[in-house]
C-alpha cells in the first residue's frame, strides 16, 4: 500500500492505495467519483476517459501513482458552479444523450480534442472519438455536439459566454 497526493478536480486529494491501482480504481473506490465508468478495464472502449493535465487517457490503464503531481479532471469535475460545461451542455442540447453510460467517457474524449484542437472539422471530430466506443447511437448527434461546443465562446475558466 502506498500514500498517493492526488489533484483530483482542482483539489488535492490524499488516498492510500495498492501499488498496482489503476488511476480508475481509486477514482470509483476510495474517492466515490463513479462518474468514470468501468467497462473493458483494457483501454480499448473509452468509457473510463478522464483528463490528464487537459488530455484525454484512459484511467482503466494508467497506475494511479503516476498521477501525482498532475491534474486530473473527471467528468465531475468539468461543471463549475453547478452549472453544466459548454461541452456539457452541447451534448444535452444536441440530444447526444441515451443510456449515458459511455456519455462521461464521450465527453471527457471531446473535451480533450476540443483543448488540442479548439475549431476542429466534423472529420476531425469523428477521428478524435474514434476510441470510445457507443452502442446507443449512431455517433452523428455527439459530432454535432461536440462541433456546437467548438462554436460556443468560452471564458479562461472554461464556461461559456453570454
Amino acid at each position: 500500500m502506498k500514500h498517493l497526493e492526488l489533484n483530483i478536480n482542482g483539489r488535492v486529494r490524499r488516498v492510500l492505495a495498492e501499488d498496482s491501482a489503476t488511476l480508475l480504481d481509486v477514482l470509483r473506490g476510495p474517492l466515490g467519483l463513479t462518474g468514470t465508468k468501468a467497462n473493458c478495464l483494457e483501454g480499448e472502449c473509452g468509457v473510463c476517459t478522464v483528463l490528464l493535465d487537459g488530455r484525454s487517457v484512459n484511467a482503466c490503464i494508467v497506475l494511479a501513482a503516476q498521477c501525482e503531481r498532475h491534474a486530473v479532471t473527471t467528468i465531475e469535475g468539468l461543471a463549475c458552479s453547478g452549472e453544466l460545461h459548454p461541452l456539457q451542455q452541447s451534448f444535452v442540447d444536441a440530444g447526444a444523450v441515451q443510456c449515458g453510460f459511455c456519455i462521461p467517457g464521450m465527453v471527457m474524449t471531446a473535451a480533450g480534442l476540443l483543448n488540442e484542437r479548439a475549431s476542429p472539422s466534423r472529420e476531425q471530430i469523428r477521428e478524435g472519438l474514434c476510441g470510445t466506443l457507443c452502442r446507443c447511437t449512431g455517433y452523428s448527434k455527439i459530432v454535432d455536439a461536440v462541433e456546437q461546443a467548438a462554436r460556443r465562446p468560452v471564458s479562461g475558466d472554461g464556461q461559456a459566454r453570454e
